[in-house]
């Protein structure tokens, strides 16, 4: 599957943005969904993760409570919401997919398949 992420900008402190994820086919509905950014000259960090159902949803502890993940598999379409947005936040931020276990959600070699990328910048 061939996933494209869309959505980012350049904002300031406390604004929103929603980051869209588009999947190329329907397999995408039967697969895990996560959300990972990368900042300069930093590892890819894990960010947010959606189960395929929308059963399980996880978030790295710095955006609970303001992003939210989501998805419509009916559109092959995932979703990143993020609030309050912080200077914190300025990364690279991509899509991911695939059939991965639970205890592999948080570690970015172990999805197969990436969007390339939507650069988020949060600055005053």
């Amino acid at each position: 599957v061939q996933l494209q992420a869309s959505g980012g900008g350049m904002v300031q402190p406390g604004d929103s943005l929603r980051l869209s994820c588009a999947a190329s086919s329907r397999t995408f509905s039967g697969y895990e969904m996560a959300w990972f950014r990368q900042a300069p000259g930093k590892e890819r960090e894990f960010v947010a993760v959606i189960t395929y159902n929308g059963g399980t949803i996880d978030y790295i502890d710095s955006v609970k409570g303001r992003f939210t993940i989501s998805r419509d598999n009916a559109k092959n379409m995932g979703y990143l919401q993020m609030n309050s947005l912080e200077p914190e936040d300025t990364a690279v931020y991509f899509c991911a997919a695939g059939a991965v276990s639970r205890i592999n959600y948080y570690k970015h070699h172990k999805w197969p398949y990436w969007g390339q990328g939507t650069q988020v910048t949060v600055s005053s």
